[in-house]
């Protein structure tokens, strides 16, 4: 059992502690005097805790974190642990004092120690005490206060706000015979400011406090941007709260949103300052004048309606040096001194993680917290936990959506909520009373944003909601324009989207890529919808995204697949849009056009249900009567989806119809094209191997008089295939050879790599169990680097098979099961057909008591860990002849 599955869960209580002035003292007595005096601390405190039933979770310097089940023995702790270090002989000029903060709420395990807000909590508890003092919450006083270790009693101290702007009553464990007067306890209100106090917990967000608290240091200057409901607000006040010691002259939260007039800006910090208005003095004077020598921070709130104000900010910097500025904004600023911090989304909970992982997400934490706020009773468990890790998922993180999402709880439980969501604006109404009325709805949040464009910017804003997941400049530039039309450049446009935090803009292979979160989409949709442009603007969509599947399908299998075929990954849910246009339009030919060139990308990529699904909606627009080109790539691309999906009786009845069209037309090239594919079917479906060759040598026969050297290397692997699977080695070794010859002269490392793998099961049935491992291997490299999903799932299987060649059941257990996972997840049905090419099936290794926990292992690995697992090579081989048979 690992440490971590010995901490406990559910409610604990939390106990923190260090040592003050500790820099002082390693400064005084030097790193070996004060060693030995930290050293002797922590075997006092060790002794006191583990004597209560202290677990200890961390240790930093002169830092302790211990956890215990009940908060009567944290007390107990603490306090045994207090009276050790009193009664020590500690040197008069190195008094070891240690002060102690004990919480007790929800224990959350993660990565082998605790996280949450009630860690964070107890550990604010215990910063705000001194040496000497131990200092309880209100829970943990609640529920041990009635159990207190003899000679003790607990005091009240009032209630304090910490640094997570929550009012806490403090009390103070007082121990009889012990010094019991202390300063008062360092609260966030020992600097001046007017912070409002928060009535719900800050969830999550370390990293991002974390960071801008950084930038703080350096930039006189944050700007944190993002759009309506990414919780700016929020960030701003914790990160103000975080640094609020730094700032002699105290912290001022200015609220902007009520102000539209940029001339009113000065005004309205000055009378958030108290500045009195004497002697006819201007705003920004009388603010210059009294921040000129003082080291203090403002927080400006919502200053995206008034950024014309910005070079006020730019003159206060100028004129008091020691200011610092934190601005919430949905725009940047544009001023010199600006350092933009954009706020991200919450991070989203891994799909299919379990009950105990998806406690931990922030976004999930979220949630769960606030629906606790209108229904007590709520809880996270196995039976809602993926309704809640889907909604907030479709939310795309947004703090204000989820919120807002919450608060429904008191009548829709998960699973009803989730059903819903399908128009997540008109759900999400209707939120806190006692918020400003743009964050009681998130199409207010939105329309907040919305209202500051530009007619041009609305324009661009509307029709770049047709984009599913986002699209790169020239689609949009092509979809969204022309500029005559929309009335500025796309690219100067959507720059000022970007900046309203309307839209997003990353990175993606060296390009700029555009979008919109899925929230903020559903209500540009809506304004599309209201213009007369929708049809145009979806036309333009669909014709730019079928250029893009044409301009692909070329490369799909060349040493420049892994490009294309993560451009069309990126814009997958854009092509399926397109689909969906045509079925919806009647547009058969852009259908059937789609389909031809997606369906390679289809299958690599471990879309075959779906491929083959829309393939034949496609198909069903039209008949064979009417047959064009587009009809017959289609029908062929449907019958290779047929066939990865091993469903052979289809694939031949698409085949077969496709040789017969073939032949009445007479074009040799496509004649041949189809006898290949036909040659399948043949080999796998009704297992005719006369025929199969029959068909293969024919296709060959074409290839070779139409001077298609690509053609003749696919005939000559399909026939080593039949060779192989009728243990004819020498003809399959050959055949396999000459093809690979070939194909290492062309750009086809598609076929070069299945000519590897059968080739390697080639050897391996000759006893060539190293050359079997040395061309799986470079296979498995090719596929790799394309991240072919249906490759994977093959060779993996090869490997599995060849480790139980080689006697290892272990590793051949762990493939096995990794294989077993990408056959569901990609609907890849071949290997089945070709485990019966060396008559082993490592399937069967779930089911053996010695290899069910590898196959379990597998099972859970992700296609990239099962990859790597297999690139580290077999284990110490046994000799090949007593794994021949």
């Amino acid at each position: 059992m690992g440490f971590a599955e010995r901490l406990p869960t559910g409610t604990v209580t939390f106990l923190f502690s260090d040592i003050e002035g500790s820099t002082r003292l390693t400064a005084d007595l030097g790193p070996e005097r004060y060693g030995a005096l930290l050293e002797r601390h922590r075997q006092l405190l060790r002794e006191g805790f583990a004597r209560n039933g202290g677990r200890e979770v961390g240790t930093e310097g002169d830092s302790f974190f211990v956890v215990f089940d009940t908060p009567a023995g944290a007390l107990a702790a603490a306090a045994e642990a207090q009276r050790a270090l009193s009664g020590t002989d500690w040197p008069d000029d190195a008094p070891i004092r240690v002060r102690m903060g004990v919480h007790t709420g929800e224990g959350h395990v993660v990565d082998g120690t605790y996280v949450g807000a009630d860690v964070n909590r107890a550990a604010r508890i215990a910063a705000a005490g001194h040496g000497g003092q131990i200092l309880v919450s209100e829970t943990t006083a609640s529920l041990g206060g009635d159990r207190l270790p003899p000679g003790t009693r607990l005091r009240a101290l009032g209630r304090h706000r910490l640094k997570d702007l929550r009012p806490e009553a403090i009390s103070q464990l007082d121990l009889d015979g012990l010094a019991c007067d202390f300063p008062p306890i360092r609260s966030l209100d020992e600097r001046p400011n007017n912070l409002p106090t928060q009535l719900t917990s800050f969830i999550g967000r370390e990293r991002e406090v974390a960071a801008v608290v950084a930038l703080l240091e350096t930039a006189r200057l944050v700007t944190l941007t993002g759009p309506g409901g990414t919780g700016k607000t929020r960030l701003s006040l914790q990160v103000a709260a975080e640094t609020a010691e730094r700032f002699a002259d105290g912290t001022t939260f200015v609220a902007l949103a009520s102000i539209d007039d940029p001339g009113l800006v000065a005004s309205a910090i000055a009378t958030t300052l108290a500045l009195p208005d004497v002697g006819g003095r201007s705003s920004r004077d009388r603010l210059v004048e009294h921040l000129r020598e003082r080291e203090a921070l403002l927080v400006l709130d919502n200053f995206e309606q008034i950024v014309a104000a910005a070079p006020l900010l730019a003159d206060l910097l100028r004129e008091a040096p020691r200011l610092r500025l934190l601005v919430s904004s949905r725009i940047v600023l544009r001023i010199s001194a600006e350092q933009e911090y954009p706020v991200p989304p919450l991070p989203l909970p891994a799909a299919r993680a379990a009950v105990d992982v998806l406690a931990e997400n922030e976004s999930v934490r979220l949630f769960v917290d606030r629906a606790r706020a209108v229904r007590a009773d709520f809880a996270l468990d196995a039976s809602n936990a993926p309704a809640v890790a889907e909604i907030v998922s479709r939310l795309d993180g947004l703090p204000l959506a989820i919120e807002l999402a919450a608060a429904r709880s008191r009548l829709l439980p998960p699973a009803a909520m989730l059903a819903r969501l399908e128009n997540r604006l008109d759900l999400l109404e209707g939120g806190m009373r006692d918020l400003p009325e743009r964050q009681r709805t998130l199409r207010g949040a939105i329309a907040w944003s919305h209202d500051l464009l530009e007619p041009a910017e609305r324009r661009l804003f509307a029709r770049f909601a047709v984009f599913v997941g986002g699209a790169e400049l020239a689609e949009a530039e092509f979809v969204c324009g022309p500029a005559g039309d929309l009335g500025r450049e796309v690219l100067e446009g959507l720059e000022a989207l970007v900046e309203h935090s309307l839209i997003r803009q990353v990175e993606r292979a060296g390009e700029p890529r555009f979008f919109m979160l899925a929230t903020i989409r559903e209500y540009a949709l809506e304004q599309l919808a209201a213009t007369e442009e929708r049809d145009e603007v979806r036309r333009r969509h669909a014709i730019a995204y079928l250029a893009l599947a044409e301009r692909a399908a070329p490369f799909l299998t060349t040493k420049d697949q892994r490009t294309w075929l993560d451009r069309l990954a990126r814009d997958h849910d854009n092509l399926r849009a397109v689909h969906a246009w045509a079925i919806e339009t009647g547009d058969a030919g852009t259908a059937l056009r789609l389909v031809r060139a997606l369906w390679r990308f289809w299958q690599i990529r471990g879309h075959l249900i779906e491929g083959r699904e829309r393939a034949d909606a496609a198909l069903a627009m039209t008949g064979a009567a009417d047959a064009g080109e587009a009809y017959l790539a289609a029908l062929e691309a449907a019958g290779g989806l047929d066939y990865w999906l091993a469903d052979f009786a289809r694939a031949t009845e698409r085949y077969e119809a496709l040789v017969r069209i073939r032949r009445a037309q007479g074009e040799a090239r496509a004649i041949a094209e189809a006898l290949y594919n036909f040659t399948f079917t043949a080999l796998f479906g009704t297992i005719d191997h006369a025929r199969a060759r029959e068909l293969a040598e024919e296709a060959l026969g074409l290839f070779h008089d139409a001077g298609d050297r690509a053609g003749v290397a696919k005939a000559l692997w399909v026939l080593g295939l039949i060779a192989r699977d009728q243990d004819d080695v020498a003809t399959g070794r050959a055949r396999c050879q000459e093809a690979i010859a070939i194909l290492r002269n062309l750009d086809d490392v598609f076929l070069l790599a299945w000519a590897l793998y059968t080739l390697g099961q080639i050897e391996a049935r000759a006893g060539n169990l190293d050359l079997c491992a040395t061309l799986l291997g470079e296979a498995l490299d090719l596929f790799a680097t394309a991240e072919d999903q249906s490759g994977f799932v093959l060779v993996l299987d090869g490997l599995a098979i060849l480790a139980l060649l080689l006697g290892d059941r272990q590793r051949a257990a762990r493939l096995a099961g990794a294989v077993a996972t990408l056959e569901a997840t990609t609907g890849t049905g071949l290997n089945p057909a070709n485990r019966t090419v060396l008559h082993v099936d490592p399937s069967s290794l779930r089911d053996e008591a010695d290899t069910a926990a590898a196959w379990a292992e597998g099972r859970a690995m992700s296609s990239a860990d099962a990859v790597a697992y297999a690139r580290l090579g077999p284990a110490a081989r046994p000799t090949q002849a007593a794994t021949r048979g």
